[in-house]
């Protein structure tokens, strides 16, 4: 036994090291100072000396620079090199123009807490305050869903009329520009009320504060662009619109055949230098009603009329709609949801270089501008869009599943629907937490590439459960279209969310691990440029840092990886508060799994592995749900932490938990190569997979904070559009949660007076009168439960029609027959 202590103290010191990631130095002077102590307490002294001449002879090679580099530095670099990704222009400028916030933390393996903690809490101004409570909420009472979706295919003209008059187009213009200036908090809390009550409206106010003509001024443009095209985008004298996608290039962007030639052309009575475009467009959002194109085109100069460079590249320019040429196309239809939207298209459409974005200087870089904003655009209005519609549908159907009751119970108490509720709670806490994290990251500065797709795809997948889960419990509520349903547009449309901005599958496998193993790496990015280095001295000596900054990054997260496995993370330092800090330690763990994967996947597979969506994709689910999770706490936080939200909490925080195990459990099970997969098996789960879905009686919880007047219920509600009017028929449902428990207890006894004390009556306001003459309920109970009827009446109530009403305005039924008979004949 005296043999082994002391290689046994030498790879315990190595453990300790590395958990903390000491210095190689570092690791060997404990390891010389631990066979010391082991020879002084009688461990064989040969074994001793061999256990030093190993330690030796791994660190002073690793502990001399020239050896170092000559030895391993110089081979790895040229391995490097080869095993390096090939990176697409897409993907190339997509790293270029993101920024690193707190995800990046997330890849280290030992995140730190306390810089999430620290982050000032998200909070509007009292000028948006103000304006969230006015012309947000007034907007709110003018929007009519049905009439919107069924009647007109579109807006009112009062409320356009309203949302120009009061800028909502140029939240994100600056004032000078005569926008209102508002922070992407402000933007998203008002997304997110709009949406409560109508996507149609939501997406109408926010495309044009996303990716658009006013975004890309605000950023890029000249200032005689700025100072003559903001103030109308501001007050709504210009409608924008922005057309990248084509029928041949959809996601990879980089390829649209679009194009512009350089050329001489007429513009306004002169002859100037210009662009001749020819484009086609769809699914281009504001398009039919749009007076300003914004337009993405390869531009191309074959003359050499502006420089040696004859094929420019991605190049961004402004169309005014009577620019001739331009063909603005009929309108799509998007699965019942008739916001404005619909194809462009314009053949050798003539244009100065005065109408790129930016002018001349930046023809070429608008693949650039495009990531740029599109990380802003898509970190806000389907995130927010999908946390209107959830919260929404959680607070109403928490409502409806009280109200509503079967066998003389409410639905909400069955476990089934129980189960639902739970899920529809959850979901709701971690999309709203997620939204407003991305929200804030670009508040601080951040352009969150990573973040915002984790946000776009997680929050509109997620809100797509939550409305398939509230289409169950309301069921035929829910289906019955008309006036007084809340929920069947929200079904109808949650697939939109799944497509636009980048659809949800592309965005998974690709995009979020895809960016993040790179971006987000503390070294990968490092490496990357030191191999790529022209000066092959400078090179070397960067790489050569970051390899064994990496080396041992890697070595202390798989030692990191197996201890929190082997101690189910209940060990360790944490911050939070004796609620939260065993949160913290799981998602130490995780972190450290997420980042050891990373490494392997990445050396093992080189660049292979962007070919690995499987993988990929798995990988981004963890990452994303450490992202998703770390939110939920921060939020918790900086509300002060309330008691009553903990089983909201901790529902969303079991599920990402079991979600991450499920996810590296398939990752591992899955591996191309099948041996290192066992092996990060025994490092990851050493004791087998043990994270399990939120049980039932959390759920229970869950479901009961969404049927009963709660101070956690109120704060889930908390942004959206739930005044009772006449065009909310969810707003009126959750208004009526109060009275009817408050009615309960009566209607119990009137119950149970029906079935014990032989009432004879049948209709309801006969049995009234009986129960209030024989002195089984007062008067003032009367009028409760009459109320309580009335109410119940209006929750559960559906719409029907005349035949004539479902008819398109257009039908003409002889004209359908006389087309029928031709072609039959």
């Amino acid at each position: 036994m005296s043999i082994l202590v002391p290689f046994l103290a030498v790879l315990l010191a190595a453990g300790l090291a590395a958990y903390h990631r000491m210095r190689l130095a570092t690791w060997a002077a404990i390891s010389a100072c631990a066979l010391v102590a082991c020879w002084l307490l009688g461990a064989s002294a040969v074994a001793c000396v061999i256990a030093a001449v190993i330690v030796a002879a791994i660190t002073l090679p690793l502990l001399l620079p020239p050896v170092r580099k000559a030895l391993v530095t110089a081979p790895m670099m040229k391995f490097f090199r080869k095993v390096l990704p090939p990176l697409s222009q897409t993907e190339r400028i997509a790293l270029e123009t993101g920024s690193v916030g707190f995800e990046g933390e997330l890849f280290t393996g030992d995140p730190d807490w306390q810089k999430l903690l620290n982050y000032p809490k998200p909070q509007l101004t009292a000028e948006e305050q103000a304006f969230i409570d006015g012309p947000v909420e007034e907007l709110c009472t003018m929007i009519n869903d049905w009439e919107i979706t069924h009647v007109r295919a579109d807006l009112p003209p009062q409320v356009w009329d309203f949302v120009k008059q009061h800028k909502f187009f140029g939240m994100i213009i600056p004032k000078e520009f005569g926008g209102l200036g508002f922070s992407a908090l402000m933007h998203h809390k008002v997304i997110q009320k709009i949406s409560s009550i109508s996507s149609v409206a939501s997406s109408t106010v926010g495309v044009p504060n996303s990716l658009g003509p006013g975004e890309l001024l605000v950023h890029y443009g000249t200032q005689e662009q700025k100072d003559y095209y903001l103030p109308r985008l501001a007050a709504g004298q210009e409608v924008p619109c922005f057309g990248l996608t084509g029928p041949f290039a959809g996601s990879d962007a980089t390829s649209i055949p679009d194009y512009g030639i350089v050329c001489k052309g007429e513009w306004n009575g002169a002859n100037v230098l210009g662009v001749k475009l020819t484009f086609d467009k769809r699914y281009i959002t504001l398009a039919p009603v749009a007076t300003l194109i914004g337009l993405a085109f390869r531009m191309y100069d074959p003359d050499g009329l502006i420089g040696d460079t004859k094929d420019i590249g991605i190049t961004l320019a402004l169309l005014p709609r009577e620019t001739p040429g331009v063909d603005i196309g009929r309108r799509h239809f998007p699965l019942n949801s008739p916001f404005q939207n619909g194809p462009i298209h314009g053949k050798e459409v003539f244009i100065p270089l005065s109408q790129l974005i930016g002018g001349a200087d930046m023809a070429g870089k608008g693949w650039n501008m495009l990531n740029e904003c599109l990380a802003v655009g898509r970190s806000i209005t389907l995130p927010s869009t999908a946390s209107g519609g959830a919260k929404f549908g959680a607070v109403v159907t928490g409502t409806y599943a009280r109200i509503r009751k079967q066998f003389g119970l409410s639905i909400g108490r069955f476990e089934g629907v129980e189960e639902a509720l739970a899920r529809i709670g959850g979901k709701a806490y971690a999309i709203s937490a997620l939204a407003q994290a991305t929200a804030a990251a670009v508040d601080r500065g951040d352009v969150p590439s990573v973040p915002s797709a984790i946000a776009k795809y997680h929050c509109t997948n997620m809100g797509r459960e939550v409305v398939s889960d509230v289409m169950d419990v309301v069921g035929g509520k829910g289906i019955i279209l008309g006036p007084k349903n809340f929920a069947g547009r929200s079904w109808q449309a949650a697939p939109i969310g799944i497509t636009v901005e980048g659809a949800n599958i592309m965005t998974r496998s690709l995009l979020i691990f895809g960016q993040g193993a790179i971006l987000c790496h503390p070294w990968v990015m490092k490496e990357m440029k030191a191999a790529q280095d022209p000066d092959h001295a400078a090179g070397l000596e960067a790489f050569d840092r970051s390899l064994f900054g990496h080396i041992s990054f890697g070595i202390s997260n798989a030692v990191r990886s197996f201890w929190f496995g082997l101690t189910a993370a209940r060990i360790g330092a944490a911050p939070g508060d004796a609620y939260t800090k065993r949160f913290f330690r799981k998602l130490d763990r995780y972190s450290a799994n997420l980042a050891l994967m990373a490494d392997v996947s990445m050396l093992m597979l080189g660049g292979k592995l962007k070919f690995k969506e499987s993988l990929s994709g798995r990988l981004g689910d963890v990452l994303s749900h450490i992202y998703m999770t770390s939110a939920m706490l921060k939020r918790y936080h900086d509300d002060g932490a309330p008691q009553a939200e903990q089983p909201l909490l901790a529902w969303a925080f079991h599920h990402s938990v079991h979600e991450i195990e499920l996810a590296l459990s398939a990752a591992l099970r899955n591996f191309p190569i099948r041996p290192v997969g066992w092996l990060m098996w025994v490092l990851i789960f050493p004791w087998g997979r043990r994270a399990e879905a939120p049980g039932d009686r959390l759920g229970h919880r869950v479901a009961a904070l969404l049927m009963a007047p709660n101070a956690a219920r109120d704060q889930l509600a908390k942004g959206v559009f739930l005044t009772p009017c006449e065009n909310n028929p969810g707003g009126r449902i959750a208004s009526y949660l109060a009275k009817a428990v408050a009615a309960e207890p009566v209607e119990r006894k009137f119950i149970k007076a029906l079935k014990t004390k032989g009432i004879e009556a049948l209709d309801f306001p006969s049995q009234l009168d009986e129960a209030v003459r024989e002195g089984l309920i007062t008067a003032d109970e009367r009028l409760q439960l009459e109320e309580l009827r009335a109410l119940t009446m209006d929750t559960i109530s559906v719409d029907d029609f005349d035949a004539e009403e479902l008819r398109s305005a257009g039908y003409r039924p002889d004209a359908l027959d006389e087309a029928a008979s031709r072609e039959a004949a």
